[in-house]
């Protein structure tokens, strides 16, 4: 079995003050980890309380995740005040639900902001971080960066268009990661969590499983993200994995479904048609085989 203590290390959690960011936070406490909360101000307050109850050492950096001085202050509290920065789980994020033709340019550049820019802000900063350490001690470093990806940008979800993209664009931010970051020992891995919280509740609703644990409780969750930060996990990068319910899933990468060529010296409409056209003719156009694959997930 690999080492999956955390004693010693030091994390950066943010949106760390409630649902599935102070699970995670207090899985890696529970492994050993020092952990620096993140939050709007006030609200990693009550979390900070509980995980120094069991022991864990804990700062709070206060700030908005799209705002580059909060990544600064994220860095410093872990380096300057604990002495290192190993392990970045970007969780914290909003939603601005819309259909696409109602979404405000606000709307887009909100969700935008906070996910994607969120999570490259900080990743940049720790992996400048890493960089500089691995050449201070001429070695490899043992980084680690979750990020928080979701099933919306998979399956393309109608009325979250901003975060879908969002969350894309986060899926891609950790596979460039995940290549640009593995000579220096750093793996870069995402989730895609089905978990309750404040800023799903209008998505899965009140649990009525009638089960002991709440199928969706972010609890199903946190595990993953401790183990994927620990020594144990270092051959696991680049992956996007789908967690919920005691069930972890990985998602493959894309795949050439189907190859089509030119009838002639260049396509014309006909031969797209012929092919193309023929191709989808017996497929639902409102639902795409990433849709399918998440249904099956169900089974």
């Amino acid at each position: 079995m690999g080492d999956t203590s955390l004693d010693g290390r030091v994390a950066v959690v943010t949106g760390a003050g409630a649902g599935l960011g102070r699970a995670e936070a207090t899985a890696l406490g529970r492994a050993g980890a020092r952990v620096v909360l993140n939050d709007l101000p006030g609200a990693a307050d009550e979390a900070a309380d509980e995980l120094k109850g069991l022991g864990v050492e804990v700062a709070i950096v206060e700030g908005d995740v799209g705002e580059r001085a909060t990544a600064d202050a994220m860095v410093a509290a872990a380096v300057d005040g604990f002495g290192s920065l190993d392990i970045v789980v970007n969780n914290a994020g909003m939603t601005r639900d819309r259909m696409l033709f109602n979404l405000s340019d606000e709307e887009w550049d909100d969700v935008i902001r906070v996910h994607l820019r969120g999570h490259f802000l900080l990743s940049r900063n720790a992996a400048a971080y890493w960089r500089s350490r691995a050449k201070e001690i001429e070695a490899s470093v043992q980084g680690r960066i979750l990020n928080t990806a979701s099933e919306a940008f998979l399956g393309g979800s109608p009325g979250q268009a901003n975060y879908a993209a969002a969350k894309a664009g986060i899926a891609a931010l950790t596979l460039a990661s995940a290549r640009g970051l593995s000579r220096i020992g750093v793996t870069a891995n995402a989730i895609c969590p089905r978990a309750r919280t404040a800023m799903t509740a209008q998505v899965f609703g009140e649990d009525t499983s009638g089960q002991e644990v709440d199928p969706y409780s972010p609890e199903h969750v946190a595990p993953l993200v401790a183990y994927l930060a620990s020594p144990a996990a270092a051959a696991i990068t680049g992956q996007v994995f789908v967690v919920y319910g005691g069930m972890v899933a990985v998602v493959a990468a894309p795949v050439v479904e189907a190859r089509f060529d030119k009838s002639g010296a260049l396509w014309d409409a006909a031969d797209l048609d012929r092919q193309l056209g023929g191709f989808f003719a017996e497929r639902d156009p409102s639902v795409g085989f990433a849709a399918d694959s998440i249904m099956r997930l169900e089974v």
